[in-house]
């Protein structure tokens, strides 16, 4: 059974992922405006990849016979300076998720839930490849820095995700 704090965090976590998802989308909306569709795939494709998660979680509460709860969210960002000022906002908010899926770990090892710890470690090990994954665009985005054949050569091989 599992122990209502966790019930409830997971819970939490559901909406955190479809907050996620709408942010991606946001951000895939807005590379379409500035004619890059390249990256607005790529951004489509992690607004779904987030809408999988939250159904990981809800499916696994419904496993365990709890209820899965879905809340209202704030608002998303829809407006960045640039290609890697949205790049810096990715890596920012998949760390802020790799702390919110590190915290749901330590509550599931205090709350001795050991099929919950077991569900979380693929989340871990996703959110490495997350951060992993962002850190490399923004670093490719860096090298580039204002050479415009640049960005429209790596939203050519975004499109290609």
């Amino acid at each position: 059974m599992l122990s209502e704090k966790l019930h409830q965090a997971i819970n939490k976590q559901i909406n955190a992922e479809f907050w996620s998802a709408n942010l991606y989308l946001s951000m895939s909306a807005w590379f379409a405006d500035k004619g890059l569709p390249g990256f607005a795939h790529w951004m489509e494709k992690q607004f779904k990849e987030e809408q999988e998660h939250a159904m990981r979680f809800f499916n696994y509460l419904v496993s365990r016979g709890a209820k899965a709860e879905i809340g209202a969210y704030d608002a998303v960002p829809a407006d960045w300076k640039d290609t890697k000022k949205v790049f810096e906002d990715t890596l920012h908010h998949e760390q802020v998720v790799t702390g919110l899926i590190n915290d749901l770990y330590t509550l599931a090892l205090e709350e001795k839930d050991y099929a919950t710890q077991s569900m979380l470690k693929w989340f871990i090990d996703e959110q490495v490849e997350e951060e992993d994954t962002a850190r490399g665009i923004l670093d490719a985005l860096c090298h580039i820095k204002d050479n415009s054949f640049g960005l429209y050569s790596l939203d050519k091989v975004m499109a290609g995700r």
